[in-house]
């Protein structure tokens, strides 16, 4: 009976911890499958019509429910970390709003450029299209740092190295997607944009590093942990297998190691944070957590909803699998 105790209060005691990692993998799953998303975007920029519209085939069934991994990450940080969202939120409220108007232009770009024919109002909701897709990873990143890193303001330099970095990890998503979805020269047009846009990201991703040790002495233990060493390592072999993989034609292969990298980078992100989830106003995951009755009652419904939602998507990714073809309606 004492075993069975102490082990259901271990179980208790753990739910902080497991609520911050479903924060985190919400996050992390958001950042993959809206970042090829993002990604797309921001390649569409030199694509021709003929191009756009295979692009867009493969951008259309798939946008609007990626974006409720946005959603879940808010929803599981309110229902874990109530002080946090408030804090969060209210403190970065005008970045916020921008992150929406940035959301807004993208999903308007891509729908309403169907509306009508007439080419100025393509190229018009094209160019919002693109700017919303370029904007959001880069407006995401900016928030996600200034919130981990506590900082009170956006303009501040690592957050906006961050948000740079999410960009081009965006453009690696974008283009390994693309490889899957598409063919000839388009394809062969992305592949090349996916290999520099790796290269670039392993680069910002060592600025980071190098940013957050020069400006952040607090970060320099976590910095210098072997976990930090073992996610860079991770980070090059990752980015290495992804470019051979595109070279060599194994585009699901180069998919699988751009979110390998999307993974690391959470996982990076993740362990800056930790035992803290709210270091500007000094929360750790213990003192921000919700009343033990309200965690266990929300934890059973994570434990229904999370499978649920997952099966889901496996059924819409099996359902879209393949290219997509220019004649594929995007509506």
């Amino acid at each position: 009976m004492t075993n069975i105790l102490s082990d259901s209060a271990y179980v208790v005691e753990s739910l902080p911890e497991l609520w911050f990692g479903l924060v985190m993998i919400s996050l992390g799953v958001y950042l993959l499958l809206d970042g090829f998303d993002f990604g797309l975007g921001m390649l569409f920029v030199e694509a021709d019509e003929t191009e756009r519209e295979r692009m867009l085939a493969a951008f259309g069934p798939l946008w609007k429910a990626n974006e409720v991994w946005l959603v879940l990450f808010g929803t599981v940080l309110f229902a874990g970390f109530p002080a946090v969202y408030a804090n969060i939120l209210s403190r970065h409220y005008l970045l916020v709003f921008a992150i929406l108007l940035a959301l807004s232009l993208r999903g308007l770009g891509s729908k309403l450029r169907e509306e009508r024919d007439d080419d100025q109002w393509v190229r018009f909701w094209d160019a919002c299209f693109v700017v919303g897709s370029t904007t959001s990873p880069f407006l995401l990143g900016v928030f996600v740092a200034s919130w981990v890193l506590g900082e009170p303001s956006a303009l501040a330099v690592a957050p906006i190295v961050v948000g740079v970095t999410v960009v081009a990890l965006s453009i690696v998503l974008g283009a390994a997607f693309l490889a899957i979805k598409t063919r000839g020269s388009l394809r062969e047009r992305v592949v090349r944009r996916g290999r520099a846009a790796t290269a670039v990201y392993v680069g910002l991703f060592a600025l980071t590093a190098a940013v957050l040790f020069v400006r952040y002495p607090e970060l320099e233990p976590v910095l210098q942990s072997i976990p930090t060493a073992a996610m860079v390592v991770a980070t090059l072999v990752f980015a290495t297998l992804s470019v051979g993989a595109m070279s060599n034609g194994y585009y699901h292969g180069a998919f699988l190691s751009a979110a390998g990298l999307a993974a690391v980078f959470v996982l990076f992100i993740s362990t800056l944070l930790y035992p803290a989830v709210d270091p500007a106003a000094g929360l750790s995951i213990t003192d921000a957590v919700v009343s033990p009755l309200s965690l266990n009652l929300t934890a059973v419904f994570a434990a229904v909803f999370f499978p649920i939602i997952g099966f889901y998507f496996v059924f819409l990714y099996t359902l879209f699998s393949g290219p997509a073809s220019p004649e594929t309606s995007y509506h």
